[in-house]
């Protein structure tokens, strides 16, 4: 029987990033400026990528992938939030909240599986560079990636799903800068156990399986690299893998720090600032860390701007 203060809602209130009301202005500039940062850095990404010869190998047809994904993971988010603090309006009406739920948890799965295809390209490049063209074929690479998207779907569409079952809510007040799953999951009055069990699998296969694949991969580049160690060896494994590991380092770091540091005395604020640097952040950083450590990037961008001169 539900009791008198739980309810079905047609809408929730985003309580927002925990800054003070006199900041908004500054906050909303910066925001959107990092948004629009992350927009163009990616497009450039693909930009490039898409015309210059020289990108079309399995690496940067990966990033692209990743760029676009990126963009779209920002996408899911950043434009109701800067809404939202520029109209002083914290309302997202319940469709809504469901779909931000929906891509974010759809795009970010992506984002792991897609940094788990480029560390096997990068343990194949390294530990087996005269079979690289014939392992990391294009049907192999379209395969890695189809399977990204379709895991990635079936996960977010199980959360959604899971989610939409739960009709009753304490209240509809959300404090956070989005609908984010766990927040929402506080908020239900309804039974959410299964929704728990459901994060607990699916994190196992799309975050933690990943991650143990990306370390296994760095593990068997390091063996290889130290059984002839060479400056020339050591540099040339720096040049293929470091910004692939600093977006990894990124990435995981930021979900390590949203889902395995606890908040101490029920805080939420900790959550909101991790999930900005996992949901903003890091996607506008990822163009910079790829175009200002790759020299294959940077040899593009000059030809094209050549070109168009």
């Amino acid at each position: 029987m539900k009791s008198d203060n739980e309810s079905t809602v047609s809408e929730f209130i985003l309580l927002g990033i925990p800054i003070r009301a006199e900041d908004q202005a500054m906050y909303s500039a910066l925001f959107l400026a990092m948004y629009l940062t992350t927009v163009l850095g990616n497009l450039l990404i693909i930009l490039l990528i898409r015309l210059d010869p020289h990108l079309h190998t399995p690496m940067y047809f990966f990033l692209g992938h990743l760029a676009f994904t990126d963009m779209s993971l920002s996408s899911a988010t950043a434009p109701k939030m800067l809404t939202n603090m520029l109209t002083h309006s914290h309302f997202i009406s319940y469709a809504g909240c469901v779909s931000q739920v929906y891509f974010f948890t759809f795009l970010g799965s992506i984002d792991s599986f897609l940094l788990t295809s480029m560390a096997y390209d990068r343990y194949v490049a390294i530990c087996h560079p005269l079979h690289y063209t014939i392992i990391m074929s294009q049907s192999l690479c379209v395969l890695l990636v189809f399977m990204s998207w379709t895991l990635s779907l079936a996960n977010a569409l199980v959360h959604t799903l899971l989610l939409a079952c739960l009709s009753h809510f304490r209240n509809n007040t959300i404090p956070h800068y989005f609908c984010d799953l766990s927040a929402l999951l506080k908020l239900s009055s309804s039974d959410t156990t299964v929704n728990e069990m459901a994060i607990l699998l699916l994190g196992i296969v799309v975050i933690t399986l990943p991650f143990i694949c990306i370390l296994v991969s760095y593990v068997h580049i390091g063996v290889t690299i130290l059984k002839a160690p060479s400056i020339r060896g050591i540099c040339k494994a720096l040049s293929t893998c470091g910004s692939h590991l600093c977006v990894v380092s990124l990435y995981y770091g930021a979900i390590i720090g949203l889902y395995l540091v606890p908040s101490y005395n029920n805080n939420n604020n900790k959550d909101v600032i991790v999930s900005v640097m996992y949901g903003l952040v890091t996607p506008m950083l990822n163009p910079f860390i790829y175009s200002l450590r790759n020299r294959d990037m940077k040899g593009a961008l000059r030809n094209i701007l050549n070109r168009t001169k």
